[in-house]
């Protein structure tokens, strides 16, 4: 890694602390919150590549837990170890991997997604920023449904008891309500600001790779 590079990750991984701790990253809306941080994780993992993306996605996890434990809301038993989950009088440490690996994964994948998204797209006036917002918003989605699924599955009695249902299919209605009432809203965002601020930053990227 070159000083460039060093300092992008650096000034990525600021982003995430910032968006971390202050009120900008992490949208109450009651029962969840609405988040914005994973939108520096899919621009690094596209400028640096898909191993500096795994570590910025983990650095996003690591908040996710942090900041639950410190400000829980109704379900960060689901992201935080230090919460009881609910029916119960301790934690777990499943909520680790429900806080975490989503992130790291989506640290991954955008790097993939552009490069596939270039080889399909034809018409060069508008590859590149067709590329990036799709990108931005094809990741958001999928962040947002691994993260979703996982709280379903590994804690399906006590989101169940969270959101007040009894049956499977009210776990699913309210999965895909937590989608259309916060996720697309965060996969638009993310896709305008990644077609936004790739390309300058790609152009400082490969002038440092060239040096």
């Amino acid at each position: 890694m070159n000083i460039k590079q060093f300092t992008l990750t650096a000034i990525f991984l600021s982003i995430i602390l910032l968006f971390a701790f202050t009120p900008i990253g992490f949208i109450h809306l009651g029962v969840i919150k609405a988040t914005l941080i994973h939108i520096p994780v899919i621009i690094g993992s596209i400028i640096l590549g898909p191993k500096i993306g795994a570590f910025l996605g983990l650095a996003f996890g690591t908040t996710s837990v942090i900041n639950n434990t410190l400000a829980p809301t109704l379900l960060s038993f689901a992201f935080s170890p230090a919460i009881p989950v609910l029916g119960t009088d301790r934690g777990s440490f499943m909520a680790l991997v429900v806080a975490i690996l989503p992130r790291v994964i989506i640290g991954i994948l955008p790097y993939f997604f552009v490069k596939g998204f270039n080889r399909l797209i034809t018409l060069k006036k508008i590859k590149e920023k067709t590329s990036l917002f799709l990108t931005g918003l094809v990741t958001t989605i999928i962040h947002t449904f691994l993260v979703m699924g996982a709280i379903a599955v590994v804690f399906y009695d006590a989101y169940a008891q969270a959101i007040d249902v009894s049956s499977v299919s009210g776990v699913i209605v309210a999965v895909f309500t937590v989608f259309l009432s916060n996720g697309i809203g965060e996969a638009i965002v993310a896709a305008f600001i990644v077609m936004t601020v790739v390309p300058p930053l790609l152009k400082i990227s490969d002038q440092s790779k060239s040096k």
